[in-house]
């Protein structure tokens, strides 16, 4: 199957500090090399203030991956985010 070019935002609880994000980040990052390709460098947008509150959090640490993959990682990897204890909201689309 081709390869199709995907982004992956994810927003980060800030409740176990900088090093909680960082572990995450770098978790997701080689996931994603793992299964695909990262196009570019991963963006990380910090810490922002969330629209509301989720899990009585009221910030969120933004971080968005882009990459290529086979059609069926991008599930999988929402599968992953979705049980991976600090990750508050994630969204991967088709670029």
């Amino acid at each position: 199957k081709l390869n199709e070019t995907y982004e992956a935002m994810v927003v980060f609880s800030l409740k176990n500090g900088e090093e909680g994000v960082s572990a995450l980040t770098e978790k997701f990052k080689n996931l994603i090399e793992k299964n695909g390709t990262l196009t570019e460098e991963v963006t990380e947008w910090g810490k922002r203030k969330l629209a509301y509150p989720i899990n009585y959090e009221a910030d969120g640490y933004y971080v968005i991956y882009t990459f290529t993959s086979k059609p069926d990682f991008p599930a999988e990897l929402g599968r992953v985010m979705n049980i991976t204890d600090g990750v508050l909201r994630f969204l991967v689309t088709t670029k």
